[in-house]
């Protein structure tokens, strides 16, 4: 890895002003206005007394050529926001960021893409604003319209496209033309869980190339796994920035992170398909609270809400749990006789999965929450850590780890029956 720096922040910080819309300013208008600040002799209030809100607040960090680093944080962290302004798409209200090399950025669905262009044009289009050369292009035509999966409306205005194929198109446009640096929003979340998988694996090779990624996502799984540098923001500011295992493990214990209960009350807006929407998740202790922190020696539930949309569909919820490493636990899938095999009318539904005491290995655990149609396989749902809880161990000598108070590796920990025979009497 290099140690010159592809990306610098220094006090980055943005404010927006709410409550107003603010009409387009010429430059006459911002002569004007400068001019009559001379004139009176001191500068504008900085907010007009309207209500703002500090998008990011002082951001400093430097990112070396060749390094993968993740943006983690929660909603309204500044997350996209800190992408926006490196990507040159809007401006700082102060301090400043240096980039040097060529940036390409995947921060919303379609981005750079004109509608009444076809997607062949498309890719011609943006790959010159990159300043590349059309026969350098050319090249990699085949290629980027293979790995979108849209070789049969590559002539077609990118208008009639589904979200789903401006997407594929979009990555695949954005990942294909050698960038030096590459920005990507979580967009993959539009996207089924095997396009997720690809669009991973791009990144992953992407870096392996000793090129830039910048990495925005909600999945803490993806981000120690294609990530090996993290940076956590909180209310604007940057809270913690190390090696991923370790940020992450900030992010999900310090109260920032994903929390035991996701609910979603706009079902235009959840997870799902026309077939079935995820209304919520939850992670609930033996007492059937909603908890973020369990006992190890006390059963845990998890409960998901779905609505069915449409009739005719059998339908499967399924629970994946990893550890803050990324590697996969255990998965487990409904198996009640009364919908195995058998489609569920329209309606709500409640499915819940019992993991008994004495099972989970301590630490935090994040959990995808999915509905699957298993013949032929079809993801309807697969919501990447829609809940995480904290497994906690006691020392008491009652659980699996008996009176060892050390560390225990694995990534479950079953209490397991053991038996003892003298065989010398």
């Amino acid at each position: 890895m290099s140690s010159e720096f592809a990306v610098r922040a220094e006090a980055l910080s943005k404010r927006y002003r709410l409550g107003r819309r603010q009409k387009y300013r010429t430059l006459r208008d911002t002569i004007m206005e400068g001019v009559s600040t001379l004139v009176r002799g001191q500068r504008s209030p900085r907010n007009g007394g309207e209500d703002s809100l500090d998008a990011l607040r002082g951001a400093s960090f430097t990112i070396r050529k060749g390094e993968l680093v993740g943006i983690i944080g929660r909603n309204g962290a500044g997350k996209s926001t800190l992408l926006k302004l490196l990507a040159r798409i809007t401006e700082p209200t102060s301090g400043r960021a240096e980039i040097r090399g060529r940036l390409s950025s995947l921060l919303e669905v379609g981005t750079g893409f004109h509608p009444e262009l076809t997607g062949r044009e498309n890719i011609y289009l943006n790959a010159a604003i990159l300043g590349m050369r059309r026969a350098h292009i050319t090249e990699r035509f085949d290629s980027i319209v293979a790995f979108a999966e849209v070789e049969r409306f590559v002539d077609t205005p990118v208008k009639h496209y589904s979200s789903g194929m401006y997407l594929r198109l979009a990555f695949a446009v954005a990942a294909h033309l050698e960038p030096e640096i590459l920005v990507v929003d979580e967009v993959l979340a539009v996207g089924d869980a095997s396009f997720q998988k690809k669009c991973l694996n791009k990144m992953e090779d992407v870096g392996e190339q000793g090129r830039t990624v910048l990495f925005v996502s909600h999945n803490m799984s993806a981000i120690t796994r294609l990530c090996s540098r993290a940076i956590l923001l909180d209310a604007g500011e940057v809270v913690a920035d190390g090696p991923s295992y370790d940020v992450v493990s900030t992010y999900l214990n310090s109260g920032i992170g994903t929390t035991a209960i996701r609910e979603w009350p706009d079902l235009k807006r959840a997870p799902g398909n026309e077939v079935v929407r995820l209304c919520a998740v939850r992670v609930l202790d033996h007492r059937g609270l909603v908890s973020e922190a369990v006992d190890i020696r006390h059963p845990t539930v998890l409960e998901m809400d779905f609505d069915v949309l449409r009739e005719g569909v059998v339908l499967a919820p399924n629970f994946h749990f990893y550890n803050e490493e990324g590697v996969c636990a255990f998965a487990t899938i409904e198996q009640d006789p009364i919908w195995r095999r058998r489609p569920r009318p329209i309606g709500r539904y409640r499915s819940s999965v019992r993991i008994p005491a004495n099972f989970l290995a301590e630490g935090t655990l994040l959990v995808r929450a999915a509905i699957t149609t298993l013949d032929p396989v079809i993801f309807h749902i697969s919501e990447p850590d829609a809940v995480a809880f904290h497994v906690v161990d006691s020392l008491d000598g009652d659980s699996a780890r008996g009176d060892y108070a050390g560390h225990i590796s694995g990534i479950v920990r079953p209490m397991l029956d053991w038996a003892s025979t003298r065989l010398d009497e």
